[in-house]
């Protein structure tokens, strides 16, 4: 071969290696930019669900310290073990004399027994009362504010004047829409509050089996 066609042969590869070597940085940064792309995406996108989260927390919580409107609220009321049925002033009742032995928070397709659902107000609980009649996606929407809720009792409820009745010890609010944003302001605010009696006791262990 000569040293023309060596020399030229020579640059020729060099040519082909310097090519290769550009294509290469070019898929470099084209996948890191693609990679950068996606990370931010993807980190955007599992943020969002967190920042709304703790805005619509936030929100519960502000409408929890300010007044609710419709609450009312029982004084005076006596908290003796007693067997057998209590005549309470309310339906369902929101405290008062009332059995030794609590109702286990929860869930309930039936209805509980009024004085062992008042011994768990006393210990700190919220009873969502609905009307038997209530919608199928109503009482759904209800039920599902007891999930992860230790100290939520849900049931149906005979005689009440309202679709939805929330109780806590001394305090009752009833409402016509299970989706009233009340609801959830109402928990925030009774949810083992400043009104339990005996804050800490538990809503196990007592009667009843939850759903």
């Amino acid at each position: 071969m000569s040293k023309q066609r060596h020399q030229e042969r020579a640059e020729k590869v060099a040519a082909m290696r310097a090519e290769q070597q550009r294509r290469d940085r070019k898929n470099k940064i084209l996948i890191f930019g693609t990679t950068g792309v996606l990370a931010v995406g993807l980190i955007t996108a599992a943020a969002i669900p967190l920042v709304n989260q703790a805005q619509q927390k936030a929100e519960i919580e502000a409408a929890a310290n300010a007044p609710i409107e419709g609450v009312q609220e029982t004084t005076d009321l006596t908290s003796n073990h007693v067997e057998g049925t209590v005549d309470y002033a309310s339906a369902p009742p929101v405290g008062g004399d009332h059995n030794a032995v609590w109702q286990n928070c929860g869930v309930y397709t039936e209805p509980v027994v009024d004085e062992h659902a008042v011994h768990s107000l006393e210990h700190g609980a919220v009873w969502i009362a609905y009307s038997p009649d209530l919608a199928a996606d109503d009482v759904a929407a209800l039920t599902a504010r007891a999930e992860n809720e230790p100290y939520v009792l849900v049931s149906p409820y005979e005689g009440a004047e309202s679709p939805v009745t929330l109780s806590a010890w001394g305090f009752q609010l009833e409402v016509d829409d299970p989706d009233d944003p009340r609801i959830d302001a109402f928990l925030e605010r009774y949810v083992q509050g400043e009104q339990t009696p005996e804050p800490g006791a538990a809503c196990f262990g007592g009667t009843g089996t939850p759903v």
